[in-house]
């Protein structure tokens, strides 16, 4: 079976992991600082998608009609 990400976007996660851990890791536009660790993964796998590493594509919300 193939791998699900590759190795450069775990090494992003990592990073990113090491930030959140120092506390300097910040969120988008607002810059605020990152408090969950599912948030800073999030952050590193986006980070890593955007660089183009392999990441698969995020999952897209079903909208529902009413």
């Amino acid at each position: 079976m193939a791998a699900k990400y590759g190795k450069k976007a775990g090494k992003k996660v990592e990073k990113v992991m090491k930030e959140f851990k120092a506390g300097k890791l910040k969120s988008g536009s607002s810059g605020r600082k990152v408090t969950n660790p599912k948030q800073a993964i999030a952050i590193g796998l986006s980070e890593a998608r955007a660089e183009g590493d392999k990441v698969p594509a995020k999952k897209k919300s079903k909208s529902t009609s009413r």
